[in-house]
């Protein structure tokens, strides 16, 4: 069972020159749960020489962290990930499980409430809620769906969600009281000053936000 909290997708062109490997050593270090490699422009080689370096200093740890890749299905079978995530426009979930069977975790991004019950409906293993928030870290996004979207689809499917989107410190809690599962976020902790700050002041909004969801006096 993934735990997917606290999300990191990485992207080296918001790193302020750190490398990725010690950008998500840092991360995990303050509370990352879950990682995801995206890489848009890396060539294959390199991908999976990063995708490697990850495994491994996330497969070492006392409790191992899960390594998601972005789209690229050959470099997740070729480093024995244990997800992939997927786009509406990149493989089809139906071919990507005949792929990978039941070895890997699958999913995928669901723009509207018609993506998220079609990917339940084909097998996905959770659901990425994509934006939830403007973003300027994609310029190729839908329109945000809001808290309301979140909250209209965790009433019409079971899968765990996951909001990414425009999520930093002060509105993480929001998303998780509004239903989603975790958070994912980029430049929140990729472009922090100090990752591993980033990452516990973000887990501590999560579980905080649980609690409070979960409290016999909370009235939202």
């Amino acid at each position: 069972m993934i735990d997917y909290s606290l999300y990191l997708v990485t992207d080296r062109s918001l790193s302020l020159g750190r490398t990725t490997v010690n950008i998500v050593r840092a991360a995990v270090a303050g509370g990352v749960t879950c990682v995801q490699l995206r890489e848009k422009s890396c060539p294959t080689k390199a991908f999976i020489e990063e995708a490697r370096a990850l495994k491994a200093l996330l497969d070492c740890l006392e409790t191992p962290i899960p390594l998601i890749i972005n789209d690229r299905l050959d470099v997740a079978l070729a480093i024995g990930a244990n997800g992939i995530h997927l786009g509406q426009s990149d493989m089809a979930l139906a071919d990507a499980r005949r792929l990978v069977g039941t070895t890997m975790c699958i999913g995928i991004s669901a723009e509207s409430l018609e993506d998220a019950l079609r990917a339940e409906a084909e097998g996905a293993d959770y659901i990425g809620i994509s934006p939830v928030f403007a973003t300027p870290t994609k310029n190729d996004t839908a329109p945000p769906l809001g808290l309301d979207g979140i909250r209209r689809i965790r009433a019409a499917v079971q899968l765990p969600l996951v909001g990414i989107g425009g999520i930093h410190q002060e509105n993480a809690g929001a998303v998780i009281r509004a239903g989603a599962d975790g958070v994912a976020v980029v430049s929140a902790i990729v472009s922090a000053a100090c990752p591993r700050s980033a990452a516990s002041a973000l887990k501590q909004q999560i579980y905080s936000a649980r609690e409070k969801e979960h409290s016999p006096w909370n009235t939202l």
